[in-house]
């Protein structure tokens, strides 16, 4: 899939995230999602000795609480500026069930490609 314009504007909204919120291991990673109609929603992720919530799973929330029910295109991009990460594999499949046609940001920062959620291995 091609990375459109957007897609870069969502990888920048993750990373900024994640520059601000993403500097204990309490918040490692943060995600950005997009609505059709351009709306985005980000998060982070919430580690804890308890367990936790990845930051896939806070954008659905935050998404939902606007009333949002199908999302576009998400990333998520590891502290640091690492890479656009791929969702894990409970992640993935939730993804999966609510947004079977989500298309999913993968990859190091300077080598970025789009993926649908049901082409993900897992």
């Amino acid at each position: 899939m091609e990375l459109r314009d957007t897609d870069r504007a969502l990888v920048q909204a993750a990373t900024a995230v994640a520059k601000l919120r993403c500097r204990s291991q309490s918040h490692t990673v943060a995600s950005a999602a997009r609505t059709a109609d351009g709306r985005v929603f980000t998060g982070v992720n919430v580690n804890h000795v308890s367990g936790g919530s990845c930051a896939e799973l806070v954008v659905i929330g935050t998404a939902a609480t606007q009333g949002v029910t199908a999302l576009e295109t998400i990333v998520t991009v590891a502290d640091r500026g690492r890479e656009a990460i791929p969702p894990c594999d409970s992640c993935r499949q939730v993804l999966r069930d609510h947004f079977p046609s989500l298309r999913v940001i993968v990859g190091e920062m300077d080598a970025l490609r789009v993926v649908p959620i049901g082409d993900l291995p897992g």
